[in-house]
């Protein structure tokens, strides 16, 4: 069974390497990890794209970067 998990991000570069890292350390790997951003202005998709690039689970992710209306939208 595929597991989605979405997670909205703003600006959090100070707390999503902690969200993230503890999505690729689960130890069940059938996920999808789909980002919706709204367009942040500091490093959170570079840390993104950091952590699964470090732990080879870049097919798991998908990440959405555009304008929304907070975060009900992006759910």
């Amino acid at each position: 069974m595929l597991i989605s998990i979405i997670t909205p991000t703003f600006n959090s570069e100070k707390t999503i390497e902690r969200n993230v890292r503890s999505i690729v350390n689960q130890t069940y790997k059938h996920f999808e990890h789909i980002i919706v951003d709204n367009i942040s202005k500091d490093n959170t998709i570079n840390i993104i794209n950091k952590v699964y690039n470090e732990c080879n689970l870049v097919n798991c992710l998908s990440v959405i970067s555009e304008k929304d209306n907070g975060i009900s939208e992006a759910f």
